[in-house]
């Protein structure tokens, strides 16, 4: 929908979604896979929630954590996956201009706030087999607040910029978004202005938040890896292989897949326009619904937590 202007004749008051635009007619099968996996997400999260609110004994600072990034999933999810699959089945395109604001807010600071977790939590890591002796003094309820003040503090102030830029340039022609969510610059390029500093505050912004983060994450399992290979508990080393190994395998694909989509976006024309569309995507889903399974699965102590959980509901 556009609207008069007396400086531009024309002033974009909301944008239309068009997901893939080279499968209009057979996009709708994507729901297929979607809405298991938004239902799993959901459903998982929300278990692992209420089962760390429910049982005491796993009111501690490492279930906070894993507590916070079952939040920030849900989030992530409730912002995408749900308009998608009301563009897939009923085609409901339209999103206004705030809205579409307010969608790239939350995604750009959300995700870095998800990545900036998996640092907290690769440091919790660290501590615990690197200095177990200082871990009850050094992982403190106190140190999940100041992390958590920290992470929110510093992600705002980072990311914010990011839609206030793209919120300021004069949409006054298309309205049409070649993309299922309101990514900043599948956005920015339809205004009538400059987005050369939108892209490279984007690109400055991820580089610093999402990379400086990746590499105190290899960092910290550098150093757990050392420390574990130089015990002689054969016992000890398993289990911690095991715990940080899914753990790190889990981070590995969530920046895996943002380091793909930055690279088919600057492939541009030498791959389908529906490869990066589906790679905005996928990041708001598949992390939050592998997440909780696999600390759930992995983590004794949920795993206990969650079958007394459901024994109490069915007796």
């Amino acid at each position: 929908m556009v609207s008069s202007t007396n400086n531009t004749g024309i002033q974009v008051t909301e944008f239309l979604m068009i997901c893939f635009p080279g499968m209009q007619d057979t996009q709708h099968w994507l729901s297929i896979i979607l809405a298991p996996l938004l239902v799993l997400a959901l459903a998982a999260n929300f278990v692992l929630l209420f089962t760390i609110h429910q049982e005491a004994s796993l009111h501690e600072p490492m279930y906070y954590l894993l507590a916070i990034l079952s939040v920030l999933d849900v989030i992530l999810c409730l912002t995408v996956i749900p308009k998608v699959l009301l563009i897939f089945w009923f085609n409901m395109k339209p999103i206004s201009f705030v809205g579409c604001f307010l969608q790239m807010f939350i995604m750009n600071t959300f995700l870095p706030m998800e990545s900036s977790m998996f640092l907290v939590m690769a440091y919790d890591h660290y501590v615990a087999i690197c200095h177990p002796l200082c871990y009850p003094s050094i992982i403190t309820e106190q140190f999940v607040i100041n992390a958590d003040i920290f992470i929110v503090a510093c992600n705002l102030l980072a990311t914010l910029p990011t839609p206030v830029l793209a919120a300021r340039l004069n949409y006054c022609a298309s309205n049409v978004v070649e993309n299922c969510i309101c990514a900043n610059i599948s956005v920015a390029k339809l205004s009538c202005g400059d987005i050369h500093l939108n892209k490279l505050y984007q690109f400055v912004s991820v580089l610093c938040l999402l990379g400086s983060d990746l590499v105190l994450i290899l960092l910290s399992y550098c150093f757990i890896l050392r420390v574990v290979l130089c015990q002689q508990s054969g016992g000890a080393v398993t289990k911690a292989l095991s715990t940080c190994g899914s753990h790190l395998i889990l981070i590995l694909f969530f920046y895996t897949l943002l380091l793909v989509f930055i690279f088919t976006n600057k492939a541009g024309k030498k791959i389908l326009s529906e490869v990066p569309i589906l790679l905005n995507v996928l990041p708001h889903l598949i992390p939050p619904a592998l997440n909780p399974t696999v600390y759930g699965v992995g983590t004794q102590e949920i795993k206990q937590g969650i079958i007394k959980l459901f024994k109490q509901k069915s007796s």
